[in-house]
């Protein structure tokens, strides 16, 4: 009879293994860090604006871009006028790990689950950010396990560990 531990265990693993398997990691001209997770979404870390006409190539719709104004190298404007020059859409919720923004998590949920800005490519400084506003999203909207939805936030670049008690915190007062 199989114990209840290794159950546990094989049942993590076989999670582990789904949702890495998702993340697809590859490379793009101006992208950082970039994964593909699934055919309505794509992450990344630090994006140039010159990548935006590649993201239509590559068949997305629209850009959400989680960096603050002030932080080095996150040129919003040029970001915002080069996605639009490519056809994209763009969306800046600008999330700031040291005060976190519940209203910015509300904005993206509602932004990425919308069907006509699918398929979205998500970025921020280094994927932190975005891996920890996938995880929610896994969550609550798809209603993964913590524990898949965790595995994949990690694969795409959740590190820091206030960003980690945010989302955790919030994934918990709002199930």
């Amino acid at each position: 009879m199989i114990s209840r531990a290794v159950l546990s265990i094989a049942c993590v693993a076989a999670f582990t293994a789904a949702a890495l398997a998702q993340v697809q990691k590859a490379e793009l001209a101006g992208v950082r860090n970039y994964s593909k997770v699934d055919s309505t979404v794509g992450c990344a870390g630090a994006t140039d604006p010159s990548a935006m006409k590649a993201l239509k190539a590559d068949g997305y719709v629209s850009v959400i871009n989680l960096r603050m104004p002030t932080e080095q190298g996150a040129d919003i404007e040029g970001s915002r006028a080069a996605a639009q020059a490519a056809g994209l859409k763009y969306f800046h919720f600008p999330f700031n790990t040291a005060t976190p923004d519940a209203a910015v998590v509300s904005s993206f949920l509602s932004t990425v689950a919308d069907t006509r800005n699918q398929p979205v490519f998500v970025h921020c400084g280094s994927a932190n950010r975005v891996g920890g506003m996938w995880m929610i999203k896994r969550v609550l909207q798809d209603k993964w396990t913590v524990d898949k939805a965790r595995v994949e936030a990690d694969a795409i670049g959740l590190r820091e560990p206030a960003m980690i008690t945010f989302v955790t915190d919030y994934i918990n007062a709002h199930k």
